[in-house]
């Protein structure tokens, strides 16, 4: 397995951020969540969410709005079913 490199001082839980970069999770979310950890405890962190809805359930227009907020590139392009899995793979 390849050395990984130091995510940096900004990362608070490293081992939990490490976790999230293995699994799939961008840096910039896997940074969030981690910090998000060691800010308070680990179970809190997954009851925090779940105010916006489901994506399913958001109009095209509200999640290209959503996109182009993250910065989420070629978004113009894309469809509905498109647009989701960028924004949950984000």
């Amino acid at each position: 397995m390849p050395r990984r490199r130091d995510p940096g001082p900004s990362v608070k839980d490293k081992k939990m951020y490490e976790s999230l970069r293995e699994d799939g999770a961008s840096k910039e979310k896997a940074a969030r969540i981690s910090n998000a950890a060691a800010k308070s405890s680990r179970s809190s962190v997954g009851r925090k969410g779940g105010k916006s809805g489901d994506y399913d359930d958001w109009t095209k227009d509200r999640l290209l709005k959503r996109a182009r907020e993250i910065g989420i590139e070629g978004r113009s392009t894309m469809d509905k079913g498109e647009l989701i899995k960028a924004l949950r793979h984000h």
